[in-house]
């Protein structure tokens, strides 16, 4: 059955991309092992389209948000993905080295087992907006260390990179190598459900059973990393001024719009006051004019509108609303949002229901650590937890009882930017890993490969009829082994 026939729910499959999947699986199968020397090549080309357009992708990017820091473009974005590439080229021969297995040399003599890594073909890569270049080029690293073909879709909400990187990239690969495709017009579900190798999809966990069902008509393996409510669990231990400052420095990071942000902080019930207090200077101190260029924008007007009916919900269900900016509120029409607090959240507010991206931050209070972990476990499971302790009982206990895709301890965010941990989330937060050799990996077949020895023993002893010498021979081996 044809990717046009598993199609027909959804819409018509654009020709674009029926033709440079078909490019991609020709390419493939003439080539389908590119070597060490192949592989180092195309990462350093991929470092290359980086850095020679690197003003553009930077204009780009603040183009399609109305107003994005440069700073966090350049931060998150491009040093995020060249120092990816950088450290595929630095673990690549070590990535490709055929695994030794273990072997049963009484049953096997003279044989061996190898795991060999081996590209899988062509991989798809459905990236969202809030960071377009980091996860659109952090995993074409894994994906060309493994020695894959890619084909990438944007996000509709990032045109002007989308139209850049269309634009530049043959420069430097041909289309069946990478190609990067636009979005609008309904064009996910067609390219989801196109019959990839594999398919990494970052998004909303709404749209992620979207992309894994269309994938599941072909029997695409999917790696998806979703959303959720990462909680921040400030101790009695850890110094609340401390808090704080970590804390909002990642929740106004690209205002908020991170899937592993703090969603929500549990304090201590002593400790709100100095919370909010030490919040308000913060604030005041970093960003005196939420208008500057170094607060970045609401993405778009449906997520500023949203943003505002969760704030108000929250409002009119009793919550105390602490507007945390201390100068004027900035014109509309720029969608700088705002950071707030929000005190005393109920469940039945839209600020617990879904995740907020966005610089709003509820904050809970509790007595105890049980009281914590049964809260965050009676949820769906989180991208990441952020415990704040220098109790090592503590951190562990939570690191223990509570799971998450992630854990970043006495900070947040920063465990995504280690190239050797592997990044993914777990249930509901996500599935499958990348970023480092598990993104290598994740983009490999791991191939088992048995090579014989001279003689087959097992055909050798146990060939029937199967008489009483053989059935000596198999309780002998059993006992050996029990």
């Amino acid at each position: 059955m044809g990717a046009i026939d598993l199609l027909a729910d959804h819409a018509v499959m654009p020709e674009e991309f029926q033709t440079c999947f078909a490019r991609q699986r020709r390419a493939y199968l003439a080539d389908p092992a590119p070597g060490y020397a192949q592989r180092i090549a195309d990462l350093k080309t991929l470092s290359r389209l980086l850095t020679e357009n690197r003003a553009q992708i930077v204009e780009a990017i603040g183009r399609d948000y109305g107003s994005r820091s440069e700073f966090e473009t350049l931060f998150a974005e491009f040093f995020v993905a060249l120092e990816s590439i950088r450290d595929a080229r630095r673990q690549l021969r070590k990535w490709m080295k055929p695994q030794r297995r273990h072997i049963d040399v009484l049953m096997y003599p003279g044989a061996r087992n190898r795991v060999i890594p081996q590209p899988l073909g062509v991989v798809g890569v459905i990236v969202p907006w809030n960071f377009p270049l980091n996860l659109a080029f952090c995993p074409l690293a894994a994906i060309f260390a493994a020695g894959n073909r890619a084909m990438v879709k944007m996000s509709e909400n990032s045109r002007h990179l989308a139209q850049l990187l269309a634009r530049v990239s043959p420069r430097y690969f041909p289309e069946d190598k990478l190609k990067f495709f636009e979005d609008g017009g309904g064009r996910g579900p067609a390219f989801s459900s196109l019959p990839f190798d594999h398919l990494l999809f970052t998004g909303s966990g709404a749209t992620g059973r979207a992309v894994m069902a269309n994938a599941a008509r072909n029997l695409t393996p999917v790696t998806l990393e979703l959303g959720g409510k990462a909680p921040a669990i400030v101790a009695p231990d850890f110094p609340v001024q401390a808090a704080v400052e970590r804390i909002l420095w990642v929740k106004m990071f690209n205002a908020g719009q991170i899937c592993t942000n703090v969603d929500y902080v549990f304090l201590p019930e002593d400790a709100v006051e100095a919370f909010v207090a030490h919040a308000r200077r913060l604030i005041a101190e970093r960003f005196p004019d939420l208008g500057s260029n170094d607060y970045t924008a609401i993405i778009d007007q449906r997520a500023y509108d949203r943003l505002w009916a969760s704030l108000e919900d929250a409002r009119a269900k009793g919550a105390m609303i602490v507007e945390l900016a201390a100068g004027p509120a900035p014109d509309a029409a720029t969608r700088k949002f705002p950071p707030c607090l929000v005190l005393n959240p109920r469940e039945d507010m839209l600020v617990s229901q879904r995740e907020i991206f966005g610089p709003i931050l509820p904050v809970r209070t509790y007595r105890d650590r049980q009281e914590v972990a049964d809260y965050i476990n009676a949820h769906d499971r989180p991208l990441a937890i952020y415990p704040f302790t220098h109790d090592k009982a503590l951190q562990q206990y939570y690191i223990t009882h509570v799971m998450s895709g992630g854990v970043s301890v006495n900070d947040a965010l920063l465990h995504v930017a280690q190239h050797d941990l592997p990044f993914g989330g777990v249930g509901p937060s996500g599935m499958g890993h990348y970023h480092g050799r598990e993104g290598f990996n994740t983009f490999s077949k791991l191939r088992p490969v048995f090579y014989q020895g001279r003689v087959s023993m097992v055909q050798k002893l146990f060939q029937p009829p199967y008489g009483a010498k053989v059935a000596r021979m198999m309780e002998l081996l059993i006992r050996l082994k029990g």
